[in-house]
């Protein structure tokens, strides 16, 4: 009995510092960040807690903050968090939005004037991320059709038949990836964009329920299933030629635990039992192969790549990891797969949650710290690429995950 007690101890601890965290440093900070004068949200703060309220924006960071919001909204109910997530909507609908080509800038300046112009499949993605949760949080239709407009611009404009593509300028003409290769490749294809493409028609099909959306959503598995996973490795590979064939040794260890309870929970939302039975095993294999290559005990390493492992604790990898350990734990019952997860927000709430004085309100997350939990000092706090999707998301799982079981 008493290790019952203690179990569930844990649990309701873990529950009440993620949803004060959230409701007293995350939702604060990023609605301090809000620019009434110009729309959307501020695109940079520094390491030194001051904001450059001229910096560009980013249309993917504000499809997140409205994301977020929205999300933010639909789990706690204050309205306060629904205008919020209007502003970005706005913002969205009216500066991001190309009206002559359609789709979604990559930037914008800070007066709302184009500063990128290019369009990516990942930042169209996200866009329909934004509007499908906005729509589910306003009931606004026009929102749900513009996320319909973004999802027959990728099928029509921005994949072939083996999968999606990357890179387009503001005419949907193919250029190189610059955008969304590293470790210096250039990709043609990227498990990083299918992944997020899979989110966000995941997030459409759960809030409206289209078939269409659904047969992609079944088509993009299959394709995680026969050319991303691979199963000698025990990963996903990350980068490839135009074929599905992988052009660099790399093992990203915070894309695969995300990916691992994101293909879980779009399966829940499919109600698909063949794609249960066909993808559970390879959300188990690689949810196992991050406990045992990448997890310490109390955090995880970045990435290896050809055998070098990088140990800098990501922002978003310790987010994800929380979440796909605490998915892990409900899948398998595995009982150390719950308590890494309640490790890692241990080392989360140590290190990465930034406690100094000076924010204008609320706090937010370093980007990245060493392994002695030492913050880089270069990099800012918020930039187009730092935004509250991750460790909100985490927050919002904690608290639904955990609701049930305190």
């Amino acid at each position: 009995m008493a290790n019952v007690e203690m179990h569930s101890e844990k649990i309701s601890e873990m529950y009440s510092e993620v949803k004060k965290h959230l409701t007293k440093d995350i939702i604060p900070f990023w609605k301090s960040l809000r620019d009434d004068e110009n729309g959307g949200y501020t695109g940079y703060l520094g390491y030194d807690l001051k904001a450059d309220r001229k910096a560009v924006k980013g249309c993917i960071l504000n499809s997140r903050i409205t994301w977020f919001f929205a999300n933010a909204y639909t789990l706690l109910k204050d309205i306060s968090l629904l205008e919020e997530a209007s502003h970005g909507f706005e913002f969205l609908k009216n500066v991001c939005w190309d009206k002559k080509n359609g789709g979604v800038y990559w930037s914008v300046n800070y007066d709302g004037t184009p500063a990128e112009t290019l369009k990516h499949t990942y930042n169209q993605a996200f866009s329909i991320y934004a509007l499908s949760s906005y729509y589910e949080a306003s009931r606004d239709r026009e929102a749900l059709d513009m996320a319909y407009q973004l999802y027959d611009i990728i099928e029509g404009k921005m994949r072939d038949e083996l999968g999606y593509k990357e890179a387009f300028d503001e005419a949907f003409n193919e250029i190189d990836n610059d955008k969304l290769s590293e470790n210096g490749v250039m990709a043609s294809k990227t498990m990083n964009t299918l992944l997020h493409v899979f989110e966000a028609y995941t997030e459409l099909y759960r809030v409206d329920h289209n078939e269409k959306v659904a047969d992609k959503i079944r088509w993009m598995m299959d394709i995680i299933a026969t050319k991303v996973y691979n199963p000698k490795l025990h990963r996903q590979e990350v980068f490839f030629d135009d074929k599905w064939n992988p052009i660099i040794d790399l093992h990203s260890y915070g894309h695969d635990i995300e990916t691992a309870w994101l293909v879980d929970r779009s399966v829940d939302v499919l109600g698909d039992d063949a794609y249960e039975r066909k993808m559970s095993p390879i959300t188990q294999d690689l949810t196992d192969q991050i406990y045992k290559v990448a997890f310490n005990g109390s955090s995880l390493a970045n990435e290896c790549e050809k055998g070098v492992v990088n140990d800098w604790r990501i922002w978003w990898v310790q987010a994800e990891t929380v979440v796909g350990f605490l998915n892990g734990y409900e899948k398998t019952g595995r009982e150390e797969y719950l308590s890494a997860a309640q490790n890692v927000w241990a080392y989360i709430r140590e290190y990465l949650i930034d406690r100094r004085d000076g924010y204008a309100a609320g706090r937010e997350w370093y980007w990245r710290v060493r392994t002695d939990g030492s913050p880089d000092e270069t990099q800012p706090i918020v930039e187009p690429w730092k935004c509250p999707y991750h460790n909100g998301r985490m927050c919002f799982e904690v608290i639904r995950r955990l609701s049930d079981d305190k």
